[in-house]
């Protein structure tokens, strides 16, 4: 009987962790949300400016230092000449700390800006899931191009991510 209690009790905390909130996506073509959140070094990003730099992705990630963020990010660090050629912006998104974040980029290289969304704004402007009781994001990327959104992956790649992007930003200029 005790044996059956733990396992249904560590069933249900596995739900707790696996099910993201329900939340409606965003739709393809709407408009980019307009937010401002702090960076790695606690600076003030204007995502409105980034997006004017070119097609920019913003790419949400559970949290710094686990092993599928770790390769999602290194994927896009190792691709990321290639992908900035081409005018792509890079905003990795979590609800890390900003000295959370600059260890996760000054420890695996990345060559582009983290956003520390401790009070999980940006992630309800995107409409990003998260998870219950962890509170931590729900892995999704978008592809943001003339301030619309042009591309998502609700379900997005780790180690794939650039493939990924890629194949997307490939589908963009085709349009």
């Amino acid at each position: 009987m005790k044996q059956l209690l733990l396992t249904l009790l560590a069933m249900n905390l596995l739900s707790l962790f696996a099910n993201a909130q329900s939340v409606d996506p965003l739709a393809i073509g709407s408009p980019a949300p307009q937010i401002t959140a702090v960076n790695q070094d606690g600076e003030s990003i204007n995502f409105s400016d980034v997006y004017a730099k070119g097609v920019t992705l913003v790419y949400f990630y559970p949290k710094a230092e686990t092993p599928g963020c770790t390769a999602e990010a290194c994927s896009l660090r190792d691709a990321y000449e290639g992908l900035h050629a081409k005018g792509l912006q890079i905003l990795g998104v979590s609800k890390d700390t900003p000295a959370a974040q600059k260890k996760f980029q000054a420890n695996r290289n990345l060559p582009f800006t983290l956003i520390a969304d401790t009070d999980g704004k940006v992630a309800t402007a995107f409409a990003v899931p998260t998870y219950p009781v962890v509170g931590m994001t729900k892995r999704q990327s978008f592809l943001i191009k003339d301030g619309k959104l042009a591309w998502s992956s609700l379900s997005a790649e780790t180690s794939g991510a650039a493939q990924e992007v890629q194949k997307a930003l490939d589908s963009l200029s085709t349009k």
